[in-house]
């Protein structure tokens, strides 16, 4: 019942920044909003997450201390600032929406709403 649009991949070298934005169709006020990457021949995997109501976040190890999660309540989006970016980053980056008052996971099931997904390489 939520759309979700990506939008801010491309190609950077190593080191790099990129900042990717996922804008939803609805209020996202009280919302587990999470990003999510694949790599060619490997499984979904989360990257990060934020529960709206409050502004808790959760990272995986790989990117803690270069990836920052954030949200916008007035806009409906999510941003996830990607800095240091290393080659092992290259994937194509979904974001994804569980129901509304669940609490975040790194569950790839529990994820009901996902958008297109925009691409990210790192050289």
């Amino acid at each position: 019942h939520v759309q979700l649009v990506e939008s801010g991949g491309g190609s950077v070298q190593a080191g790099g920044s990129l900042t990717l934005s996922c804008r939803a169709s609805v209020p996202i006020n009280r919302y587990c909003l999470a990003w999510f990457r694949q790599a060619p021949g490997k499984e979904r995997g989360g990257v990060a997450n934020v529960y709206t109501y409050d502004g808790s976040t959760q990272y995986v190890d790989s990117v803690k201390g270069r990836f920052t999660i954030s949200r916008n309540i007035a806009n409906g989006t999510v941003y996830l600032q990607m800095n240091s970016l290393k080659p092992e980053d290259t994937a194509m980056y979904f974001c994804a929406a569980r129901e509304p008052f669940s609490l975040c996971t790194f569950g790839v099931a529990g994820y009901t709403n996902w958008g297109q997904g925009t691409q990210v390489t790192v050289s």
